[in-house]
């Protein structure tokens, strides 16, 4: 039995799914923690690396392995490849106004067309803005940018602070894939090459950025000194999160992922890419050599847990509640901007309930209306990114909250594609454990996945209408 390793290096924990190269049975797994906030050190990832390794009965019989990690994170390096300062993690607000003076000075079209897309406070290069405007002196030590997955890429290859390799902390030995380079503001993946203009529009100097690698391709192999990691170990491209997930469910054109976490994401596989430069489609790149136009809500699953809490309830009857209520509520409507919204880009709204009245204003209605918010403020993503001509053949709900049979009964009648729930898993590390197959077999693993649920059709557009009226009103 050859086995490969997937990590799955989030905002919150480190997430190690080692499975069987040829079947895609998970052997054993393991967790760890990473610290809260929005700014981190990334020796805490490293650690937690190491510390979910050993969770998962670490690696001696491991032939392969690759990091899916969370997007956009600016880790900045000086020339001896220390950390110049905590790296500002994707949900660190704070460079919204440098996300709009990116698109005053380049122009939202240019944006668009150069790099996919439209930059918003999560972007890389809008982090680089802030570092260079906030603190000059940080940014002018930056002699090398890296995203969370290429800097424990290069860590688990025996470089950084206290590198192992016998050649030291070698900058150029940076590697990434397309799929997180697209989301950074400053990569082009129709060409496949970094716009050095926009990065030193960013940040105010040029600097190494990661070598851009195929999905296939072999960033190198663990060396010895590594405490708990074998030498001699395939380390493949990895992975941003949701290209991750997209591959580890085996995604193709025509599938479109909804991801229903504590935020929200719709992202589809597309053969072509995407310039959209109202900024609504993030035109990124997928881990599989296409592209994956994406959208992101803020509200997503905490919409279910805020009205689950107001009717003290846990989400087991919350989704009996909404299921004893009719299509569109009794009329009640709720628009759920509770942490503001991405998309639409409302960072100040808040959330609003209309229709209220005495026959309609019932736990039931009020179950149903969460669910059928949360559903239709995807619905209204899904429809954005159909607009950049996306074709949505089947939509694969995922995330926690897609195993409710109220959310899984209310998608089939918001959504007019028909909606399957896939096997719940560990997505993005088993398409970071799919990437260390490819790697060290040269071919793509092809894994199944199970579907668990294929709700019925029972398409319902009066409630999307209904919702889209409301939220208009809202805002």
């Amino acid at each position: 039995m050859t086995l490969v390793a997937g990590v799955d290096s989030s905002t919150q924990s480190c997430k190690v799914v080692v499975r069987d190269l040829d079947s895609g049975a998970v052997v054993r797994s393991g967790r760890a923690s990473h610290p809260d906030g929005t700014e981190v050190d990334p020796e805490s990832w490293w650690t937690a690396l190491n510390a979910a390794i050993e969770d998962a009965g670490g690696l001696a019989d491991v032939a392969a392995i690759a990091i899916g990690g969370q997007q956009h994170g600016m880790v900045a390096l000086d020339g001896e490849g220390q950390v110049v300062r905590k790296a500002l993690l994707w949900n660190d607000t704070r460079s919204a106004q440098a996300a709009l003076d990116l698109i005053e000075e380049a122009g939202a079209q240019a944006l668009a067309d150069g790099t996919g897309t439209v930059p918003v406070a999560s972007i890389t290069s809008t982090k680089l803005r802030w570092l260079r405007d906030a603190e000059p002196d940080n940014a002018a030590r930056v002699a090398a940018v890296a995203l969370p997955h290429d800097w424990l890429t290069w860590r688990l290859l025996g470089y950084g602070p206290e590198a192992v390799s016998p050649s030291g902390p070698v900058l150029e030995a940076l590697t990434t894939d397309r799929s997180d380079a697209s989301g950074t503001g400053y990569f082009d993946s129709v060409r496949n090459r970094y716009d050095r203009g926009m990065l030193e529009l960013a940040l105010g100097h040029d600097v190494v950025l990661p070598r851009v690698l195929g999905p296939s391709e072999v960033a190198g192999r663990t060396v010895d000194g590594l405490p708990g990691i074998p030498a001699g170990i395939v380390v493949g491209a990895g992975a941003g999160d949701n290209a991750g997930a997209a591959l580890g469910l085996g995604a193709s054109a025509g599938d479109v992922v909804v991801s229903i976490g504590t935020s929200g994401t719709v992202f589809a596989v597309s053969p072509t890419p995407t310039h959209d430069a109202s900024g609504t489609v993030a035109g990124f790149a997928s881990a599989s050599g296409e592209f994956l136009p994406l959208i992101a809500t803020l509200n997503a699953a905490r919409i279910l847990d805020v009205t689950a809490r107001l009717l003290g309830v846990d989400h087991d009857e919350l989704g009996r509640l909404a299921l004893a209520a009719e299509p569109r509520s009794g009329g009640l409507v709720l628009v759920p901007y509770f942490a503001g919204e991405r998309t639409p880009n409302l960072p100040d709204a808040t959330a609003s309930l209309v229709g209220m009245t005495l026959g309609s204003t019932t736990r039931e209605n009020l179950a149903r209306a969460a669910v059928e918010g949360l559903l239709c403020a995807l619905a209204d993503g899904l429809a954005a990114v159909q607009g950049q001509g996306v074709t949505a053949e089947r939509l694969l709900l995922i995330g926690g909250a897609a195993l409710n049979p109220a959310v899984q009964a209310v998608a089939a009648q918001v959504f007019a594609e028909p909606v399957v729930v896939p096997q719940p898993g560990e997505y993005v590390a088993a398409g970071a454990a799919v990437q260390a197959g490819w790697a060290l077999s040269g071919s793509r693993p092809q894994w199944p996945v199970p579907d668990v649920a294929s709700p019925a059709p029972d398409h319902h557009p009066e409630i999307l209408e209904a919702y889209r009226a409301a939220a208009a009103r809202a805002v």
